[in-house]
């Protein structure tokens, strides 16, 4: 017998793949990201001016306000026309629970003096309780027909606003009392001026770190309730209400919770908002103001909590920052000019309607659903790295 050599066995030798960075590396990433912008919103007091505040203030409002609208619509699915109606029973239900009882030109106006702290939790409240109110309508109607019915309320509301002159002050509006925790003041210190690192800190400094708080509070209930069993029988409602109410969720009071919660954060963004610009009138909650809410929604992404911030700060923020450097864009004249051109609010909407055609053209996700995509496309271009043979 011949002895036969076996051929040597063929190997097959694995490169590595590219590994996508470990889930722990992207938890502390985030956190590192988290905290260096809250550093940053912390110290925005010490190094910018009143004008950045006020705007910043007016985004932190609008915010809150979005979130709640975004609980309603982007998880919900239930469509809502009268969000400033909640923004102004927030707004001048606590200009009338700390406000105090007296004259102001040919007005008597009413009053509680609650403290101010107080005030603005049962300002909440009051939008909350208006909101349970047109609780057996949210909870029967959905759709376009939800929305002319909340549609109504900025009418109605309209007029209560002009006509219950002793709690609103009618036409020319009311006073809104400045906010104190624990004794100590937000408003302008006078002549006992508070100076942190040489910087004054008067009305705008003080109140920047209650809209923080207000703020972050507001997102942490959203992220936890959107994340919970509610958040999920409110995302299977949106889904399919059959589906919803096979599953066992109660499609009725869950459409009511929903728009009482979303009505709760309206009062707490009003109350920011009149705390913000000192004198509320009517005409500060008229029906564009409900088209904006639904603009930063779309533009920040419909369900992300995130993405409501990030579309109410460029739709909040985006008519302010046009008028200040009216004189230095093209085609953009101040409001008030009698010059041809564009006014600034008529800027801010032209681009508001190009910011949704873009997003929902190429980021059907909202603003929001970029770093999500971008985050995607990455892991697919590393899973193309696989192990070959040779």
């Amino acid at each position: 017998m011949s002895d036969t050599v076996a051929p040597p066995a063929t190997t097959t030798v694995a490169t590595p793949a590219t590994k996508s960075p470990a889930p722990s590396s992207r938890r502390w990433g985030r956190a590192a990201t988290f905290v260096g912008g809250a550093l940053v919103l912390l110290a925005l007091p010490l190094y910018v001016s009143s004008f950045w505040l006020q705007i910043g203030l007016f985004a932190m409002s609008a915010a809150v306000g979005a979130i709640g609208l975004n609980i309603l619509l982007g998880t919900a699915g239930q469509l809502s026309l009268g969000h400033s109606f909640f923004l102004a029973v927030g707004a001048y239900g606590y200009a009338w629970f700390a406000g105090d009882a007296g004259r102001a030109g040919t007005l008597d106006l009413s009053g509680l003096n609650a403290p101010p702290l107080v005030a603005f939790v049962l300002a909440v409240l009051a939008a909350g309780l208006a909101g349970v109110l047109f609780s057996p309508i949210s909870g029967r109607l959905r759709g376009l027909y939800l929305g002319v019915a909340t549609l109504a309320l900025v009418y109605v509301g309209q007029h209560v606003l002009l006509n219950a002159k002793s709690v609103t002050g009618g036409f020319n509006g009311r006073r809104v009392p400045a906010m104190e925790v624990l004794g100590f003041p937000l408003a302008d210190s006078g002549a006992a001026q508070l100076l942190v690192m040489g910087v004054p800190f008067d009305r705008l400094e003080r109140l920047w770190y209650f809209g923080l708080i207000i703020v972050a509070i507001a997102w942490f209930l959203a992220h936890n309730l959107l994340r919970g069993r509610s958040g999920r029988a409110l995302g299977a409602l949106r889904d399919s209400e059959i589906a919803a109410s096979v599953m066992g969720v109660p499609v009725a009071r869950y459409r009511a919770a929903a728009f009482t919660v979303s009505s709760m954060y309206a009062g707490a963004a009003g109350a920011l908002l009149g705390l913000t610009y000192e004198r509320i009138v009517p005409d500060s909650f008229g029906i564009m103001v409900s088209v904006n809410f639904l603009a930063m929604i779309v533009i920040g992404g419909l369900g992300s909590v995130g993405g409501a911030i990030v579309g109410a700060v460029f739709v909040s923020s985006l008519p302010h920052v046009i008028g200040h450097y009216a004189t230095h864009l093209p085609l953009v004249v101040p409001a008030g000019s009698i010059e041809q051109g564009i006014l600034p609010v008529e800027a801010s909407n032209y681009l508001y309607g190009a910011a949704i055609l873009i997003v929902m053209i190429f980021a059907p996700g909202g603003l929001a659903a970029i770093p999500r995509a971008i985050s995607a496309r990455r892991r697919r271009r590393r899973s193309r790295g696989g192990p070959t043979s040779s």
